[in-house]
């Protein structure tokens, strides 16, 4: 199942004159106090782009729009009927909140407040967004905001119903950005590469939104190699038989309580020309569904257990991206896949597994499947070779009680954690640095095999360090990592908001992206 996809086009025509279903406009909010340019505090300020639409309201557009309910609040959207005012039927002011000192809104504020309209225009065919646009060296990363912003905040699931649903809308299916110049190739390359992300993005949601009957291990793995192949990347796939046989023990335990077998994947980008010399590996967690296993979870919200891939889904998408914007950097994406199934073949509390470095682990709870996956996968990657290793994962609930719902945890080389961190800054996906404490090692010491999968007491103390501190064990002296813990901020289940829909978000595709270019820029 797909989605359905919005187009993306520049325009430099006056917003008062486009022949779109609607025009949307940004409205800050005034908290400041009363002074000589900015009226009483409470009022509305209609932000750059929105001159012309203001013009054709004869100075009555804020008044209105308060008179509507309108406060400029991040995020609120407020329609009104512009009956032959402009060319639009349907003006359209969407909150940007206070307006920024000396500055046009960041760029995240931009990317949620376009995702934010354009789904509540769902309905309108066309729909042009005049939003403020700074002219300055902070251009790129605002248009690319818009234009991201755009495209996911219009995404939906094409889903499984059966009978036509009267009040569905359909997505917007055209969106024109207003801009400057709209035959400057630097403003189109930000929309095409906008394109490109946003593009990994509803790919990752839709794969995470899929049904798990629909995306066992096998189906999953045959969906990316496909898609792969089409991208130009080259792809191997090994199968339960090529598992066994090469020794990826955690790989093949996880998968064999399952009818379903289990699969990696591996995808690799090799650029053309000079490069850097560097070599960055991509692991995601591809867990189709997630039972806990023998060690099986509380009934209560495992239909959610469906999202358990979204790394190994971020991960297929990336490389998808990759092959597209063609950075001049070697990149290799590592997708392990399994079902945690209970059965009578299933792997079992007291088994101690050999990994694909030979480690021995000691398995105390068979939820703790993700680890045993992703250490298969780390090794396979350092054995091929690597000087970054970025893997992320839905691999605690610790994540979410230390962190919530929208900030990932980092955990692993201190230098590149923090640089995970300014990477998610950058495109508005948070994530945050934490330790890897020496005694929560200790605590996972074995009587019988090189290590525990879980502190030994089963303390749910310190979690989500549990995860990192196990990863470790699996990444070679001299290779940089950053293992990032996505249990929160991959699927959304409350209602819609900014550029976010229900289900799954993306997260965090568009970091990838970002350090991958990153080092081929940078090294």
């Amino acid at each position: 199942m797909t989605s359905s996809s919005t187009t993306l086009s520049l325009v430099d025509t006056d917003p008062a004159e486009l022949a779109v279903d609607a025009v949307v406009i940004g409205v800050h909010s005034q908290t400041t106090g009363p002074d000589a340019t900015s009226g009483p505090a409470g009022t509305l300020l209609l932000a750059d782009g929105a001159e012309s639409i203001a013009a054709a309201f004869d100075g009555k557009l804020t008044e209105t729009l308060a008179l509507l309910g309108a406060t400029g609040g991040p995020g609120e959207v407020i329609k009104l009927a512009t009956l032959g005012t402009v060319t639009a039927p349907l003006v359209v002011a969407v909150g940007l909140g206070p307006e920024p000192t000396g500055a046009a809104p960041g760029p995240e504020t931009l990317r949620r407040a376009a995702g934010a309209a354009v789904r509540a225009l769902a309905g309108a065919p066309r729909v042009a967004l005049s939003l403020p646009l700074p002219d300055d060296a902070d251009a790129p990363a605002a248009l690319r905001a818009v234009a991201e912003g755009a495209l996911l905040g219009g995404y939906r699931f094409a889903g499984y119903k059966t009978k036509p649903q009267p009040t569905r809308r359909e997505p917007v299916a055209e969106v024109l950005i207003a801009v400057p110049d709209a035959a400057d190739q630097a403003a189109r390359a930000e929309v095409d590469r906008a394109a490109v992300v946003a593009g990994a993005v509803r790919t990752t949601r839709d794969w995470v939104n899929t049904a798990p009957n629909e995306l066992r291990p096998p189906a999953f793995a045959e969906a990316v190699a496909t898609a792969a192949r089409a991208a130009g990347l080259d792809v191997e796939v090994l199968d339960e038989a090529e598992l066994r046989a090469g020794g990826y023990g955690g790989i093949t335990a996880v998968g064999q309580g399952s009818e379903a077998p289990p699969r990696l994947v591996k995808l690799t980008w090799t650029p053309e020309g000079e490069t850097n010399g560097k070599r960055v590996a991509l692991v995601g967690k591809g867990i189709t569904f997630d039972t806990g296993g023998i060690s099986i979870k509380s009934a209560q919200g495992m239909w959610e257990m469906k999202s358990d891939m979204a790394g190994a889904a971020a991960v297929g998408a990336t490389m998808l991206a990759i092959a597209a914007l063609k950075p001049s950097v070697t990149v290799t994406g590592y997708l392990p896949m399994a079902e945690n199934m209970p059965s009578g073949t299933s792997y079992r509390p007291g088994d101690v597994v050999t990994m694909f470095n030979g480690k021995r682990v000691e398995v105390l709870n068979t939820d703790a499947e993700g680890r045993m996956i992703l250490g298969d996968a780390m090794a396979r990657a350092c054995a091929d070779g690597t000087d970054y290793l970025f893997e992320t994962s839905t691999l605690t609930g610790g994540q979410v009680v230390a962190l919530g719902k929208r900030i990932a945890g980092v955990m692993g080389t201190p230098e590149l954690c923090e640089r995970v961190r300014e990477a998610g800054d950058a495109v508005g996906e948070p994530a945050w640095p934490m330790p890897l404490p020496d005694d929560v090692r200790k605590g996972m010491d074995s009587d019988v095999a090189d290590i525990s999968q879980v502190n030994a007491g089963m303390d749910r103390a310190g979690h989500m360090l549990q995860g990192g501190v196990f990863l470790r064990e699996f990444v070679t002296d001299g290779v940089a990592w950053a293992h990032i813990d996505i249990a929160g901020p991959s699927y959304h289940v409350g209602e819609p908001t900014g550029y976010w829909t229900k289900g799954g978000t993306g997260v965090p595709v568009r970091t990838l992206l970002q350090l991958v270019e990153d080092v081929a820029a940078h090294g």
